[in-house]
């Protein structure tokens, strides 16, 4: 698939960040990144299966909803690093924050919750519905759901991520050790991009860095790569993105 100049540009700085992630020979291990704490915002079924694996991978979860006490059975069995609360709550408790619900939710909760969500790392992994016709759906689809949701999402450092994998796709990767699930992943924030491309690696799949924003709607619902749910080498291939090196 062809991409922009300015696109192709984001990549490439995408991927050197990764090579530049990645240990030097001769140099002792650096010490672990300390762990995240992550609100989710709709803890159905791709929050709830993230989130599990992000507090076995020692992360900090609280997952949220309308009616915090129906998350009780899923928290409890995670132990101390898993909580429960409302969106405002997991808004405010996280330093990254999962978005999974509706796509039609957006622009209220962030208009609700925008002074808790300020200066934060926003993974969404929203879709509009197949098959809608209301005008939030029409300005995703002609401007690009990231672009729109950042639109919707103001001062937020938004990077698509999750949206094109589906729950059972994710939760398989993460029992196998090769094989991997790619999880495409665009953002026009380095840093953020980098935050998600850490948690992809753990929740037990690998991070296939897109590019810019603009480069998402290659993975949005009508893309080749929505809902690929393949591996890492095949995802590059269908999105036409080099070879990882």
């Amino acid at each position: 698939m062809a991409f922009s100049r300015r696109s192709a540009l984001g990549v490439l700085a995408a991927l050197a960040a990764l090579q530049a992630l990645a240990p030097k020979k001769g140099r002792a291990a650096e010490a672990p990144a300390p762990a995240l704490r992550i609100g989710i915002i709709g803890a159905g079924s791709q929050g709830g299966t993230l989130g599990r694996l992000w507090v076995q991978a020692g992360h900090e979860v609280l997952f949220s909803s309308r009616h915090p006490d129906e998350l009780v059975s899923m928290t409890r069995p995670l132990g101390p690093r898993a909580s429960m609360g409302t969106p405002r709550q997991a808004a405010t408790f996280g330093s990254v924050i999962l978005f999974t619900v509706p796509y039609d939710a957006i622009p209220q909760l962030g208009q609700d919750l925008q002074a808790e969500l300020q200066g934060k790392i926003v993974l969404d992994a929203t879709n509009p519905g197949p098959g809608s016709e209301n005008a939030l759906t029409k300005e995703a689809m002609a401007n690009g759901v990231g672009r729109t949701s950042t639109k919707y999402l103001p001062g937020t450092r938004l990077v698509r991520a999750f949206s094109a994998v589906d729950a059972w796709a994710v939760r398989d990767s993460a029992g196998r050790q090769s094989g991997k699930l790619g999880v495409p992943i665009a953002g026009d924030d380095a840093e953020a991009v980098q935050v998600a491309v850490r948690l992809a690696r753990d929740a037990g799949c690998e991070p296939v860095v897109v590019g810019n924003l603009a480069a998402a709607t290659s993975f949005q619902r009508g893309g080749p790569g929505f809902r690929a749910n393949t591996t890492a080498p095949d995802l590059r291939r269908r999105l036409g993105l080099p070879e990882a090196k």
